[in-house]
């Protein structure tokens, strides 16, 4: 038990330190190369004006660089790999104990974690780059959406065919059998989690977010004694509380596409990864743990339905839901810190479920 407990902690440790350590050379490389929007966001998904959004954010868009992603998944890769090569290199007990880099738990989300990245990190660079050549904005929404449900058909498919699973867990039910069908749903649930990096919107608040989602999800891989893929959890814990350090009010960069893309492919995988699988419901507690997304991403898909068959009218005076607060007159601080409180109660009912479902 304590040495699973220190195989679990360390990887954590380490990331929080690397991330620390990288942040201030890649910080100064961002703001040296200015990556940043060249111009701030004025047009909507429905292709309206977004005039209150501009009045609240229109100067940070324009002054602070993007890439920030790039720390947290960078630091997760550097500490499995790392970990891996020590253990490589010192053959002994203890430090093989220590490497937590296994085909069966943690290949498959650090894959999709890295892949999401890189889609990501293309997405920002070609946003950055502005209206030279006609690429503003980045990657389309219908490309960036393509890209993430390649990753679902891949990652399906090899829970489907290498590691044959097709069921999803129900707490104090049992395994439901989708069969083939278990593909297409996985591809929903990943696109669905992609659909809440939308909450990356004010300094501090999706790494708060994505922190304490991963944290509850380390919790259960622990409980179902899966202690690689609970070692992996926290070492992305760890990465995104270094990010943190350098997001929380004033923002030294943001996290953008190549952290929220990275993240929400990589937690869809943890998820099933903790389902029946392994006995358990990693699933089926998905929408819980990662509730302040589904309520964001609701608040988006509600704002637009209602402005499309409601003469434009609006239910938010802007969405997502986070910047409605921050119009409704909310300091951003306040924003953040109750979305992480709120956060952290869910992740814990959801851990909780997930562990007494068993």
């Amino acid at each position: 038990m304590i040495s699973d407990i220190v195989k679990i902690a360390l990887p954590g440790t380490i990331a929080f330190i690397v991330g620390v350590l990288l942040a201030p050379p890649l910080a100064g490389w961002l703001y040296r190369r200015q990556m940043w929007k060249k111009q701030p966001k004025t047009i909507a998904t429905d292709g309206r004006g977004t005039p209150i959004f501009s009045k609240l954010h229109e100067t940070r868009e324009t002054t602070t660089p993007k890439l920030g992603g790039l720390l947290i998944w960078g630091s997760t890769l550097i500490t499995v790999v790392g970990i891996w090569f020590i253990s490589q290199i010192f053959d002994n007990e203890v430090v093989n104990k220590v490497d937590f880099l296994s085909r069966s738990q943690t290949w498959l989300p650090l894959f999709a974690m890295v892949i999401g990245g890189i889609v990501g990190f293309t997405d920002d660079l070609l946003d950055i780059r502005g209206a030279a050549d006609h690429i503003a904005g980045g990657l389309s929404l219908s490309k960036r959406l393509l890209v993430v449900g390649l990753i679902g058909l891949l990652a399906a498919l090899w829970f489907y065919t290498k590691l044959e699973t097709q069921t999803i867990g129900i707490p104090f039910v049992g395994d439901i059998d989708l069969g083939f069908l278990f593909v297409p749903f996985f591809i929903i649930v990943m696109l669905a989690l992609y659909s809440g990096g939308v909450i990356d919107g004010l300094d501090g608040l999706a790494g708060g977010i994505f922190a304490t989602m991963f944290s509850a999800y380390a919790g259960i891989a622990f409980f179902q004694d899966q202690i690689n893929l609970a070692a992996f959890c926290v070492s992305v814990v760890g990465a995104l509380l270094a990010f943190l350090w350098f997001n929380i009010p004033p923002a030294r960069f943001y996290m953008s596409e190549t952290g929220s893309m990275a993240l929400t492919v990589s937690l869809a995988v943890v998820a099933f990864m903790t389902d029946s699988l392994s006995e358990g419901h990693g699933v089926f507690v998905l929408p819980i743990i990662a509730f302040p997304l589904v309520v964001t991403t609701a608040s988006v898909i509600v704002q637009l339905v209602s402005k499309k068959f409601r003469n434009g009218k609006k239910v938010f005076m802007v969405a997502p839901l986070h910047h409605h607060f921050e119009a409704l007159g909310w300091p951003p601080y306040k924003v953040v810190m109750r979305y992480w409180v709120f956060g952290a109660v869910v992740a814990i009912i959801g851990l909780i479920i997930g562990v007494i479902g068993q």
